[in-house]
């Protein structure tokens, strides 16, 4: 099965535990803190793979998880980083953010982006040492890797794309110009999934994508071509596969026309060509002339042809090469970055009864911090002092009793002097 558009939880590695422990040998009377750092978290990165074309290995399966770090120990032994988790995607993803925000427009096979970061791996408590604190038994926790959902969204890298009516012939085209060999019959809709071929020339190959069939009102969710649209955005020109026996022919090709006009005004602009296809029939033959001459008054290049007999062929692959020569090179959707934010800015957040703290800085100190530890946790209250954050939610109206959430955790506000 095709499929274009996965929706997926991305979680990267938690940093390892930092270790709280003490040098203790025989004959060391005085052995120190030796409590080794945690390993990093692993990342969960995204890889173009040469040879995949849909992202359906992601179809039954939405979640992602890079190994987290490992913990910290004595003797200063510091804990092994995660291994990162890599998923392969076809050339031409698109990496979004759950908000539809740019993370990376991947084109070429072997780039790579990091969606999700592994955390920072704790502090061990060799790390605390100080002359005034030559014992300390405070650690760091990990930090916890970056996660959130992610659109991972494929658009089909192609130099040519071939539009048309259904059944206007385009598969059997595509087969006769390239090495594709998409399943053909003789009835509407054959093609329910794009189809990509190498037309080959003097060592050199020119991408082409055969597009589902577009009928009017595709881009309103009719027939095909909704689902499929987005895949014209990589086309950097197009190839229009008219039916010469039909006698809506000429209807067909404007009614195409418009639905790309519509979907984006963009890609209407874009150079093309035009196949008048089976001239193998009688009624096709006795059509093309005028088909020609009208389509030639609207600034179209016309060339007639029979994908099935080979009519016209030598001659189309020509205009296909000089169409792909002239036309612009597409360039990559940009990143959209999130805005910088100072790390050390924090905001107070009235959240129920009490109140929410919001800061990178602040909410990764807390993530880091071993609440179970007494010393651990009176530092992060001198911290949080320090700060100005204690200050700040008096200023909100905090008063004792009150609870106060940073990240996960809830705190219960107790009133001090302003030190």
């Amino acid at each position: 099965m095709f499929v274009d558009e996965v929706r997926v939880y991305l979680k990267a590695g938690d940093g390892g535990n930092g270790a709280l422990s003490f040098r203790r040998e025989k004959y060391v009377p005085r052995g120190g803190p030796d409590g080794g750092d945690g390993g990093r978290g692993g990342d969960v990165v995204v890889r173009v793979a040469e040879g995949e074309t849909t992202l359906s290995a992601y179809r039954g399966r939405h979640h992602y998880k890079a190994e987290v770090g490992g913990a910290g120990s004595g003797a200063n032994r510091h804990g092994r980083d995660g291994e990162d988790i890599v998923l392969e995607v076809p050339p031409g993803t698109v990496v979004r953010r759950d908000d539809h925000s740019v993370v990376r427009d991947l084109r070429a096979p072997g780039e790579t982006v990091i969606a999700a970061r592994g955390g920072r791996g704790g502090r061990g408590n060799a790390r605390f040492a100080t002359a005034r604190d030559r014992a300390p038994r405070v650690a760091e926790r990990g930090e916890p890797g970056e996660e959130g959902w992610f659109v991972l969204e494929l658009r089909l890298v192609a130099d040519i794309g071939l539009l048309g009516l259904p059944n206007a012939g385009k598969s059997t085209l595509l087969s006769r110009l390239t090495n594709a060999r998409p399943k053909v019959g003789d009835y509407p809709f054959t093609t329910i999934q794009p189809e990509l071929g190498i037309l080959e020339r003097d060592g050199r190959g020119l991408v082409l994508a055969d597009l589902p069939g577009l009928i009017e009102g595709a881009h309103e969710g009719r027939g095909l071509g909704d689902v499929f649209l987005r895949h014209l955005s990589r086309c950097r020109a197009f190839l229009h596969v008219l039916d010469a026996s039909d006698e809506k022919a000429l209807a067909g090709f404007l009614a195409v026309r418009e639905e790309v006009r519509l979907y984006d005004a963009e890609l209407a602009a874009r150079p093309y060509v035009v196949a008048l296809n089976k001239l193998d029939l009688p009624q096709a033959r006795e059509a093309a002339d005028d088909l020609r001459t009208r389509l030639q008054a609207m600034g179209a290049a016309v060339w007639a042809i029979s994908a099935a007999s080979g009519l016209g062929l030598p001659e189309l692959r020509d205009a296909v090469w000089h169409l792909a020569a002239s036309a612009p090179q597409q360039e990559p959707l940009p990143a959209e970055t999130k805005e910088r934010q100072d790390p050390t800015a924090f905001h107070i957040v009235p959240e129920g009864d009490g109140f929410r703290v919001e800061g990178v800085t602040v909410e990764r100190r807390v993530a880091m911090t071993d609440l179970d530890s007494e010393r651990a946790v009176k530092s992060l209250q001198r911290y949080l002092r320090r700060k100005g954050v204690e200050a700040a939610l008096k200023r909100a109206g905090a008063r004792s009793g009150q609870s106060v959430r940073i990240r996960d955790h809830e705190f219960e506000f107790i009133e001090g002097d302003d030190e």
